[in-house]
């Protein structure tokens, strides 16, 4: 209060003496105000008003009263208790734009914010500390590179245990082309990502992964991945001709570690919001809804007109996105897979060495060469009859 007092006191004597001086003539308005740091319309306002009423007239005269563009009070009420009571577990940039979607809702962010860090209800923001490190440049086109990992994390709070996000998404937009839950990341969930990923929208050139065993045979732990022995993932894109490129330190998965960040944030509220209590729910919510808003909210141009993905054309891309293994027909005329035996009806197969293939839904078939012999469901019956052996 005295500190307020004393600016004020300041301010009368320096207005005085601008007043004095243009009375003068040895100061225009327009520089009379310049020394007041204000315009000079407005320093010949306040010499009116001083020469009307006194010092008085030279107080601001909107101290005490509410300002018209002030937010309506029920309305930040009503953000509030929508905060307090539906959306404590979102980001205030993340219940902004539900409350904007949802709720009809049209005061800004930044009003927002302040009236929940005002409340108490969220902590201000901190600044981040230390040396900006320069963030690797994008690919200049869709399909030039493209990442895919997995994130361990309490996604659907219906559930008592951690499930995986595995998420394919590319390097030039930021967009994500394909995500879904299961209990655990391996070879068919990244199957299933690629398969997804070039039905929608073709080949694409390279490939960005961690090291993880279902990507890469890594000889000695920390070391270089050996490049000669594929696994299952590595045999499906080179058949594709995608190059499989594997990560060798945390910062260079730095870009989807910020995409699990995102998610981790908003993507478990989001279903707690909807009610959804299961993995399948939850995979339709992220096909139909989240994905689509992330894209449009967080997905960027890329810096150049055109796209390096192209038409898969070739044999079925089930039958090169799945696990191939060699076996042996044995003298029963079955083969078998997982303790499961797989027969055939055509004799002359016995002692054959064929081709099994094992697709992501758990369905089976087993190969001569390109020709399709038989077809199983995961517990072993035959689901269709082969028109030529």
């Amino acid at each position: 209060m005295r500190r307020a007092s004393a600016l004020w006191e300041v301010f009368v004597l320096r207005f005085e003496e601008a007043m004095e001086r243009y009375r003068k003539r040895r100061l225009t308005a327009e520089e009379a105000g310049e020394l007041l740091g204000m315009s000079g319309r407005h320093f010949r306002r306040l010499l009116v008003r001083y020469e009307e009423e006194g010092r008085e007239g030279l107080r601001d005269r909107r101290l005490g009263k509410p300002s018209p563009r002030r937010a309506p009070a029920a309305e930040l009420t009503r953000m509030q208790i929508l905060y307090q009571e539906r959306y404590r577990d979102f980001t205030v940039k993340h219940f902004h734009e539900q409350l904007v979607k949802r709720h009809d809702y049209r005061l800004s962010y930044t009003v927002t914010r302040l009236a929940l860090q005002g409340a108490g209800l969220v902590a201000p923001h901190k600044r981040r500390g230390g040396t900006h490190r320069q963030r690797r440049e994008r690919r200049p086109l869709p399909g030039m590179l493209l990442f895919q990992d997995g994130s361990t994390h309490r996604w659907l709070g219906a559930l008592d245990h951690d499930l995986d996000l595995v998420v394919t998404l590319d390097d030039a937009t930021g967009a994500i082309y394909s995500a879904f839950l299961v209990e655990e990341e391996g070879t068919m969930s990244s199957f299933l990502g690629l398969g997804e990923t070039i039905a929608a929208h073709g080949l694409f050139r390279s490939f960005y992964t961690d090291r993880g065993s279902h990507y890469f045979h890594t000889p000695k732990a920390g070391g270089k991945v050996d490049k000669t022995r594929l696994t299952q993932v590595g045999r499906a894109l080179s058949q594709l001709g995608i190059t499989h490129i594997p990560a060798y330190s945390p910062e260079a998965r730095g870009r989807m570690e910020r995409v699990f960040g995102t998610l981790q944030l908003r993507l478990p509220p989001e279903l707690r919001l909807a009610e959804i209590a299961t993995i399948e729910a939850a995979n339709r919510y992220l096909a139909e809804q989240f994905v689509p808003d992330y894209n449009a909210r967080f997905a960027v141009p890329a810096s150049k007109e055109g796209s390096a993905f192209i038409a898969y054309a070739g044999r079925p891309l089930e039958d090169v996105l799945c696990v191939q293994e060699s076996r042996q027909v044995g003298g029963d005329n079955c083969v078998v897979w997982k303790g499961i035996p797989l027969q055939r009806h055509r004799h002359h197969y016995v002692k054959a060495t064929v081709r099994l293939h094992e697709y992501p839904d758990g369905r089976l078939a087993i190969f001569d060469g390109p020709s399709c012999l038989a077809r199983f469901t995961p517990n072993g019956k035959p689901i269709d009859v082969p028109q030529a052996a």
